[in-house]
């Protein structure tokens, strides 16, 4: 894979770093999004193309499963302890599962983003 946009030879960021901070993958400077999950058509800064950028359903799944986990376990475990009445776990849980989910789309997204470029992924092609 070549990289798309302008030739650049500055320092590269972590791409934990750079994908955590939705920072662009090869300079970490400029955005990586434009809007909330909307990638930004190529890097502000450096020049990079994000048209190579696809992390499909990829963060949504890992959410839904880790806050899954979280949520279930937080349910039983308050349930266990305190058993609180059912209005109680109506009030609290689905506004967390919310703010949890849509905390960490943005970031897990742009982490996988980050790891694509870093790793030259793309797609399979048969010869």
């Amino acid at each position: 894979m070549t990289e798309p946009g302008p030739a650049y030879d500055g320092p590269r960021p972590s791409p934990y770093a750079a994908g955590l901070a939705g920072r662009c993958p090869r300079c970490g400077k400029g955005k990586l999004f434009r809007g909330f999950l909307a990638v930004a058509p190529g890097c502000d800064a450096c020049g990079l193309d994000y048209g190579f950028a696809d992390s499909g359903d990829g963060p949504a799944v890992f959410i839904m499963l880790a806050v899954g986990v979280v949520m279930v376990g937080g349910v039983l475990l308050v349930d266990v302890m305190y058993e609180p009445p059912m209005w109680v776990h109506a009030v609290i849980w689905p506004p967390l599962t919310i703010v949890l989910s849509l905390g960490l789309l943005r970031p897990l997204k742009g982490l996988l983003i980050a790891l694509q470029y870093h790793h030259k992924a793309e797609q399979g092609r048969l010869e």
